[in-house]
């Protein structure tokens, strides 16, 4: 059994039944007219507003609260395509739209298998101002966190197959330390024990896998990432170069 199906049978049963989807957005349309320019925001004396982030009812935004234009990332921790947005987009996006007080950018988990659970749980966990540079480096390390996976599939085979038979408590926990989810966070300053002290965090597995089957009704999400622009889904907007030229039309320019 690869990671993958043992991932789909865990999801599929008790709190953690999801609808797994692509990672690769779906949408196809073109991009909104173009409007007049906005005009700056100051940001908090001696601030900018990439250092501003906060919790948000379904994940975590950073920038201007009151940004005339919002956008907002279902976005999937084991996503190829997410991890390059990420990377393409980290410092363009804050220097050029959410620095300017224009554009606020909100990241919703999107949680496709237990290790993208894992992974955003932790991330979560860690609090607003550690969430969007824990996620940076989850997307930039997604070569090597993936085929960690893989090999620890293989590896623990026999074990992952009998997950389900532990108590509910431990299933997660269980997976994130074959895949060495704990170890991950610790050289980036989080202890094992804070790892998986959130990762028996009922409410807060509850709360991401809810937030997903949510937003994939709402928004008939079929593919990660997928972005909202003041509420609606973009389309032709799977990329940072295509999400780049939506907000500039909107007047982030």
């Amino acid at each position: 059994m690869t990671f993958f199906s043992t991932a789909r049978t865990l999801l599929l049963t008790g709190t953690l039944a999801l609808s797994l989807t692509a990672c690769g957005s779906s949408a196809d349309t073109s991009a909104p007219a173009g409007a007049d320019a906005l005009a700056k925001v100051a940001a908090p004396a001696g601030r900018i507003w990439s250092q501003v982030a906060s919790a948000t009812d379904d994940g975590f935004l950073l920038g201007n609260p009151d940004a005339p234009i919002k956008l907002v990332e279902f976005g999937s921790f084991t996503c190829s395509h997410c991890a390059e947005f990420s990377v393409t987009s980290a410092e363009a996006l804050k220097s050029e739209f959410i620095d300017s007080g224009r554009v606020s950018f909100e990241s919703r988990p999107f949680i496709r298998d237990p290790l993208d659970l894992s992974l955003a749980v932790v991330a979560a966990c860690a609090g607003p101002d550690r969430f969007f540079p824990l996620a940076e480096n989850v997307f930039a390390s997604h070569e090597t966190i993936m085929a960690s996976a893989q090999a620890a599939s293989q590896a623990n085979r026999s074990a992952m197959e009998n997950v389900q038979a532990l108590p509910e408590a431990d299933r997660l926990p269980t997976l994130a330390g074959f895949f060495g989810v704990p170890q991950f966070f610790a050289a980036r300053g989080i202890p094992a024990a804070e790892s998986n002290r959130c990762l028996r965090d009922g409410a807060a597995i509850q709360k991401r896998t809810e937030v997903t089957e949510r937003s994939a009704r709402q928004y008939e999400i079929s593919g990660t990432p997928t972005f909202l622009l003041n509420g609606t889904v973009m389309q032709d907007a799977g990329t940072w170069e295509q999400v780049q030229g939506q907000l500039r039309a909107a007047g982030a320019r």
